[in-house]
């Protein structure tokens, strides 16, 4: 497996050892051991997976205090944009993000630590996430930004009149927002 870090610390692309012959293909997904010795020590607990139809934007979204997770992101069907934003209060890169286009076709993946919160834009006709939690899921803990929020300018790569968000990630706030300075 490639490990490659980012711009911002701990936010690492993942690529696949992927072996190919007439049968199809065989490759990897996770090895604990290989992990740790590239910086992600972290044990997961919980498995989820999403589908969502071209023009979906999912997220900003994130876990707060002892509940927040860190994510193993990869997408077994299709591809995506997918953002992680820095929201470690004493972090130099507090309010920065990366974009990774992540597709079934490279089976690259991201691995987004604690403290960040995550989204994603599908890009092709459907797309299927599958990702690994570190921490158990709690709905009192939800936390999010919105998608189109103006300090942070992210382009989804969709245009704006094929969008499909959830009433629940419209009403999320702003980073500018009460909420977030009381962290910084």
């Amino acid at each position: 497996m490639k490990f490659t870090k980012t711009h911002i610390e701990s936010l690492i692309i993942i690529e696949p050892k992927i072996f190919r012959d007439s049968r199809g293909y065989f490759f990897e997904s996770y090895n604990y051991k290989e992990f740790g010795k590239n910086g992600i020590p972290n044990v997961f607990v919980q498995d989820n997976q999403s589908y969502s139809t071209h023009g979906t934007i999912r997220g900003l979204h994130f876990q707060k205090g002892k509940y927040a997770q860190a994510k193993l992101v990869r997408v077994i069907k299709g591809t995506v944009l997918d953002v992680a934003v820095d929201l470690r209060p004493d972090s130099p890169t507090y309010g920065q993000y990366i974009t990774a286009e992540l597709s079934a076709e490279k089976k690259n993946m991201l691995f987004i630590p604690r403290g960040f919160a995550h989204g994603f834009s599908v890009l092709s006709g459907e797309a299927t996430l599958f990702y690994k939690c570190d921490n158990f899921y709690n709905p009192r803990a939800d936390g999010g930004i919105r998608f189109d929020d103006p300090i942070l300018n992210i382009n989804w790569r969709i245009p704006e009149n094929l969008t499909i968000v959830s009433n629940k990630d419209r009403n999320l706030p702003y980073l500018d927002s009460k909420i977030f300075q009381k962290g910084r």
